[in-house]
């Protein structure tokens, strides 16, 4: 089949890393698939979408736009183009995406939506002939609309895997018992706050402790203000943002991760990558978290200082990629075939 999914972000994260491995999946299986991202806008910090899908072959080289900038006129020769080709699947990923291929669709195309974060879903959601979500809950919901549903695991590459700790913690510079590393974009929903002031208070028993942060946002300045008190001064370093096989140095270095907030993926994707390098996760109970995460928490400060001292290792099968994508161009064949 030729599918196209369709990604309005100009950025290499939240659910664009799902989609480039479940393409490759897809395209393992024997399908022609390409990748539609925003090339309009280039990201201050964060890694731009298109060279990864460019790199993996996946990258759509028509004129689409696929942007939430867009004019109403860039919209509609969007539409126009996504009618003309015409593909067998028509992968939408965000709201504005399936806007998009909501009224490109027609003949035999397939509406595939995958819907990565609660808010994303409402009442005035398009429908779509198939549905996929990351977490169970979300699913229900989605499953009123009496089409076919499947849960999408958070995919994550081959690349995250376990390395030696002591290599990694050279190489950043960092020492720490534990070593705690953070790994966000520095926004209000991530409770980045939470996790200092629960740091703070595990140092009181944990003195060698350390923690990392990669990444960057709007909340960097008042973190590092935050991490220049005296009860922190010395104990924290930021990374600055990483991606790549700079992230998974990061991972393979620390012994802890902290997910105490999601942002516009509900996967976890961050948890099962930390788990597949050998990290422990501590999260909260959102999204996909429960079902992969060593140690559930309330996001306070005093209940993830405690569970940091105390937290064990739990067995997590990691995602197949390939059992999905069979799973998923299942579900499809039976709409296009009806």
């Amino acid at each position: 089949m030729r599918i196209v999914h369709l990604l309005a972000s100009p950025v290499f994260s939240g659910p664009a890393e799902l989609v480039l491995e479940l393409a490759l999946a897809q395209r393992a299986l024997g399908h022609d698939v390409q990748v539609a991202v925003d090339r309009t806008r280039a990201p201050r910090s964060e890694e731009p979408a298109p060279p990864r899908f460019a790199d993996a072959g996946l990258l759509h080289d028509g004129p689409l736009e696929v942007s939430v900038k867009s004019s109403p006129l860039a919209m509609l020769r969007d539409v126009r183009h996504l009618w003309q080709l015409a593909p067998d699947v028509l992968h939408a990923h965000f709201s504005h995406d399936h806007h998009l291929a909501a009224l490109a669709t027609h003949g035999t195309t397939v509406l595939v939506r995958s819907v990565h974060a609660p808010r994303s879903f409402g009442w005035a959601t398009p429908r779509a002939h198939v549905y996929t979500a990351p977490y169970a809950a979300l699913t229900q919901r989605l499953r009123r609309r009496k089409v076919p549903v499947l849960e999408h695991p958070a995919l994550v590459s081959a690349g995250f895997r376990p390395g030696s700790r002591e290599a990694a913690r050279l190489a950043l510079g960092v020492q720490g018992a534990p070593l705690v590393g953070l790994v966000s974009s520095f926004q209000p929903s991530r409770r980045l706050d939470v996790a200092l002031e629960a740091f703070a208070l595990l140092r009181r028993d944990r003195p060698g402790a350390h923690l990392v942060l990669a990444g960057d946002g709007e909340l960097a300045a008042a973190l590092q203000a935050r991490a220049a008190a005296d009860d922190l001064r010395g104990a924290v370093t930021f990374l600055g943002y990483r991606s790549g096989e700079a992230f998974v140095e990061v991972l393979q270095a620390v012994d802890q991760v902290w997910l105490l907030g999601l942002g516009n993926d509900f996967s976890g994707r961050a948890a099962v990558q930390a788990k597949a390098c050998g990290a422990l996760v501590l999260a909260v109970r959102e999204g996909a978290l429960a079902g992969v995460a060593d140690a559930l928490v309330e996001p306070t400060p005093a209940a993830v200082a405690h569970a940091a001292g105390i937290v064990m290792a739990r067995p997590v099968r990691l995602p197949d990629a390939a059992a999905f994508a069979q799973d998923l161009m299942a579900a499809v064949s039976r709409v296009h075939d009806r």
